[in-house]
């Protein structure tokens, strides 16, 4: 599991997870981001040789992560299902299995661009749909990074990895939390997602996200 790290921000008390999720404490929930189920199954449709288990090893962690915090709520920020591939049998039952192992919990998706196209997941899943802004406050939780007029946002859509540079021209790239007065991005929690390089402003703080911790980007 690895060692989380607590920050403050916009008053609330965060659990930045090694992977890649966030535990807000006060309301008992799960953030995760792109989830992207059926990824692969969509680039195989297209024959393209791509790993396979990856939905397996997503919802593994989900069960990890639900049975180590204490989760009344799973928050989905946006591309819960990749494409509608995902939407194959065996991925639905995949994930009703998935579902009754937490049967009592809620769930909530706030819709994306990969959910729009992949509409919306089966109804026997359980789960409530959210157009964005979803306003909890303090926060504005949604898939795109744009500013809210009134809430700080808690989003994702871009999938942030950050590079470090070593000497010899060493490079090691690492999802990473952007935390913003005005927008804060999650990681791409998927096994099959990919990430894109930021370059934060200064004012952002970074937190990078290795197999054991997390911890802050010292700039």
């Amino acid at each position: 599991m690895g060692q989380h790290l607590v920050i403050e921000h916009c008053g609330e008390t965060l659990w930045l997870l090694p992977d890649k999720a966030l535990y807000w404490p006060a309301r008992r929930a799960l953030l995760v981001a792109d989830v992207h189920i059926g990824k692969a199954a969509s680039f195989r449709a297209l024959h393209q040789p791509v790993p396979r288990g990856t939905t397996d090893a997503t919802l593994a962690r989900l069960d990890v992560l639900l049975n180590t915090y204490d989760c009344e709520q799973l928050i989905v920020l946006g591309d819960f299902l990749h494409a509608r591939p995902a939407r194959a049998p065996t991925i639905v039952a995949k994930l009703t299995a998935w579902r009754q192992r937490h049967r009592h919990l809620r769930m909530v998706l706030v819709r994306g661009n990969h959910d729009r196209h992949a509409g919306d997941p089966p109804a026997e899943l359980g789960i409530a749909i959210k157009d964005e802004p979803w306003l909890l406050p303090p926060f504005a939780l949604q898939h795109e990074p744009t500013a809210n007029p009134t809430h700080p946002v808690l989003a994702g859509h871009i999938h942030p990895v950050f590079i470090l540079r070593g000497k010899a021209r060493q490079r090691l790239r690492l999802p990473c939390f952007l935390i913003d007065e005005q927008v804060s991005l999650l990681p791409a929690f998927g096994e099959f997602t990919g990430g894109w390089t930021v370059e934060p402003h200064a004012a952002t703080r970074v937190f990078l996200a290795g197999a054991e911790q997390v911890w802050a980007l010292q700039r």
